[in-house]
């Protein structure tokens, strides 16, 4: 009971502090809200650009062309060759007919389509389409299928694989520059404003020291006072943070419209099962850090 008591009374004493030091609690919560907005924004960007990743791997095929003439048997040949690497999820047979039939469905006008009559413009061009399992791991599978014999051309979306792994490293190291750097900035005006209010309660601590106050009563409302500076600024940015989301899929897809099967978003209360306790923890984290070792280096504990 004398427990709860304590804590109740330092959350108290917490708050006082945060109003006592109010520019420097304010700086403090701003600082740790500008460093969590924009790890959620970053967040969200890596998080969506895997899962698009993902989503290609499932559709971005390699399709492989064979030299004219050349046997089914050696065909089946190659076909085994591809299947036995391990980086290949699938390889599909794609007949000269198939072919045909996709591109007349996706590629040629109605009116065009029947001035070939019952003729294949692509008969010969049977090919097989390979599926990769990480879609990192295509350009090497192109370059072992080149070099097959029988295999006259291969086809593959290498720009789009290697402006997807570009663009999410580059976002992964600007991300954790920044993010690092604020929250350094963070943890330092926390300390700041902890070390502001510990000045100013001097000689209050001096006396309940000589009145036999534990390390514990002194302390505690100084780190919660940290704590709730960091669950304050945890708080803010996720509530800005779930509208931003919510409307950028809305435009993102709206204006991408063609690209409705590539671009996969995660649902936003997927992202946001992960990100709320993320975000907490990590300014609970900025606000005990800052406090607990101010009040270590400030007050003999």
């Amino acid at each position: 009971m004398m427990k709860i008591r304590t804590l109740v009374n330092s959350f108290r004493e917490g708050l006082k502090g945060i109003r006592r030091n109010r520019m420097f609690s304010l700086a403090s919560v701003g600082t740790i809200a500008a460093c969590l907005f924009l790890f959620g924004l970053f967040f969200f960007i890596v998080t969506n650009v895997e899962n698009i990743m993902k989503s290609a791997e499932g559709g971005v095929g390699i399709t492989v062309f064979f030299e004219d003439g050349i046997s089914d048997a050696k065909k089946k040949e190659i076909g085994a060759k591809i299947e036995a690497r391990k980086e290949v999820r699938e390889v599909k047979y794609v007949s000269a007919d198939e072919a045909w039939r996709r591109y007349k469905e996706t590629s040629l006008k109605p009116e065009l389509v029947e001035t070939f009559g019952n003729d294949n413009p692509l008969a010969g061009s049977d090919s097989y389409t390979v599926f990769v399992k990480k879609i990192e791991n295509q350009a090497e599978i192109v370059n072992y299928i080149s070099f097959l014999d029988g295999v006259r051309k291969v086809n593959s979306s290498g720009s789009t694989v290697s402006g997807f792994t570009a663009i999410n490293s580059l976002v992964g190291i600007i991300s954790v520059t920044i993010i690092g750097l604020l929250l350094s900035v963070a943890i330092f005006l926390i300390s700041t404003t902890i070390a502001m209010g510990i000045s100013v309660r001097k000689e209050e601590i001096f006396i309940m020291r000589m009145v036999g106050a534990t390390d514990f009563f002194i302390s505690a409302p100084f780190i919660i006072e940290g704590v709730i500076m960091g669950v304050v600024g945890a708080a803010l940015p996720l509530i800005l943070l779930y509208f931003i989301y919510e409307r950028a899929v809305d435009v993102l897809t709206e204006r991408f419209n063609a690209l409705v099967n590539v671009l996969v978003f995660i649902d936003i209360k997927d992202e946001f099962s992960i990100l709320v306790p993320l975000a907490l923890a990590i300014g609970v984290g900025i606000g005990f850090v800052g406090s607990f070792f101010t009040v270590r280096r400030h007050i003999d504990v």
